[in-house]
C-alpha cells in the first residue's frame, strides 16, 4: 500500500503551495525551498534501488492526474492572490517562484507519463497542462525525435561533451520547438496536406497558450497575466536545464538499437518520489509504454548523484565537469560504450580539450 501512497507526495505539495499562497506573508516561499530542501534530503538518504509493488493502474493514475490539473490550478490560485492586491512585490516573487518550480519538478513528469499512454483523454490532458511551461508539443518532439534520436547530433535533449548548461538550455527550447513544427508538418505533408494545414497540432497549442493566459488576465489582472508569462517562460527553460543531466556526453550510432547504457539514472528516493520515477527511465527508453512504478531501477548503471545536486553543480561548470561528468563518462567510455561509440566519444572529447582516457587506457593494459 506504502507503495501506492508515496507518490501523493507531489500533490500534497502543490497543495501545500496553493495554501502558502493563500495565507501569504514568507509562506509564499514554501514551494521554491523545497528544491534546497528535496537536494538535502537526497544527499542525506541512501539511493533508492528497490522495485515497486504496484499492480492497478488505474489507482496508480491518480496522483498523475492530481499533479497535472493542479499545475494550471496554481498559476490560477497565483493569480487570485495578486488579484486581490494582498500580495508585496517580494511576495509576488515568492509565490511565481514556487508556482514555476513545482511546474517544473512534478507537472513535466506528471503530463510525461500521461502523453505517454494510450488513450486519448490522456493523451489530451497530458499535451495540454503542458501549457504551464510553454509546450503543448512536447510530445511530438519527445515521441518522434528523442525517443528514436537519444544519443545521436540529431537529438536536441542530449548535451554534447564540453557543453555547459547555459549554452544548453536556449537553443534546446528553439530545436525541440523546431522538431515538433517539422515532424509535424512532414506528417501532414505525407496526408497530402499543406505544412501550415489548420490540423496542425501546433495551432491548437498556441490557442491553448492565449486562453491560459486570458484565464489569468481575467482572474488577476495585468500584474497577473505578467506574472503568468514570466512563469511559463521561466518553466520551459528549466525544463531543458533539467534534460541536460539525463544524457549529458553519451553517444550512439545513429540508427544502432538503444540500450539501457544510454540513460542516466539518479535514483535519489525523494526524486524518484516527486517525480514520478522520470528519473529513473533506462527501461522507458525501452518501451516508452511502461508505465513510471514498472520502471527498474538499472543496477548495473554508473552510480550518478541525485539530480538537484546535478543541477547546482552544472551551475558551476568547472565543478560539474570535473567532479562529477568526466569522472562518469570516462566509466562510461571505457565499461559500456560500444567499439563504434568510442570513436565518437574520443572525437567528443578531443573537441571538447578534455583528456584521452582511452590512451590512458591502453598504457595501462601495457603496464599490466
Amino acid at each position: 500500500m506504502f507503495d501506492y501512497v508515496r507518490y501523493y507526495f507531489s500533490p500534497l505539495i502543490q497543495l501545500l503551495t496553493a495554501v502558502s499562497i493563500f495565507v501569504g506573508g514568507p509562506w509564499v516561499w514554501f514551494g521554491i525551498v523545497t528544491l534546497p530542501a528535496l537536494a538535502l534530503a537526497d544527499y542525506i538518504m541512501p539511493i533508492d534501488l528497490k522495485e515497486r509493488h504496484i499492480n492497478n493502474r488505474s489507482l496508480a493514475n491518480i496522483p498523475i492526474w492530481i499533479s497535472s490539473v493542479a499545475g494550471p490550478c496554481l498559476l490560477f490560485v497565483l493569480a487570485w492572490k495578486i488579484g486581490g492586491g494582498a500580495l508585496s512585490t517580494a511576495e509576488i516573487i515568492g509565490a511565481t517562484l514556487s508556482v514555476t518550480w513545482l511546474s517544473v519538478i512534478v507537472v513535466v513528469p506528471a503530463a510525461h507519463e500521461l502523453y505517454h499512454q494510450r488513450g486519448v483523454m490522456r493523451q489530451f490532458v497530458g499535451t495540454y497542462c503542458q501549457v504551464v511551461y510553454l509546450d503543448c508539443t512536447r510530445n511530438i518532439a519527445h515521441m518522434s525525435g528523442h525517443h528514436l534520436d537519444v544519443g545521436t547530433p540529431l537529438d536536441s535533449d542530449t548535451a554534447a561533451r564540453g557543453e555547459s548548461l547555459y549554452s544548453f538550455a536556449l537553443p534546446a527550447v528553439y530545436h525541440s520547438t523546431l522538431c515538433a513544427f517539422r515532424l509535424e508538418s512532414d506528417a501532414l505533408e505525407k496526408r497530402g496536406m499543406g505544412r501550415y494545414s489548420l490540423k496542425h497540432r501546433m495551432w491548437p497549442a498556441v490557442i491553448a497558450q492565449v486562453i491560459f493566459q486570458g484565464i489569468i488576465f481575467a482572474i488577476g489582472g495585468p500584474v497577473a497575466l505578467v506574472c503568468g508569462i514570466v512563469s511559463v517562460l521561466v518553466a520551459r527553460l528549466w525544463v531543458e536545464t533539467f534534460n541536460f543531466f539525463q544524457h549529458f556526453g553519451q553517444v550512439r550510432v545513429p540508427g544502432k538499437p538503444i540500450g539501457r547504457r544510454h540513460v542516466w539514472n539518479h535514483l535519489g528516493p525523494m526524486t524518484r518520489v516527486i517525480a514520478f520515477e522520470i528519473t529513473n527511465h533506462a527501461d522507458h527508453h525501452l518501451n516508452a509504454y511502461t508505465p513510471y512504478y514498472k520502471l527498474k531501477p538499472d543496477t548495473t548503471a554508473i552510480k550518478m548523484p541525485n539530480v538537484f545536486i546535478c543541477f547546482l553543480s552544472a551551475l558551476i561548470p568547472p565543478v560539474w565537469n570535473n567532479v562529477i561528468a568526466k569522472p562518469a563518462l570516462k566509466r562510461w567510455d571505457l565499461e559500456f560504450a560500444s567499439s563504434e561509440e568510442r570513436e565518437l566519444a574520443k572525437a567528443q572529447n578531443e573537441r571538447a580539450g578534455w583528456p584521452n582516457w582511452f590512451g590512458e587506457s591502453m598504457e595501462n593494459k601495457a603496464a599490466a
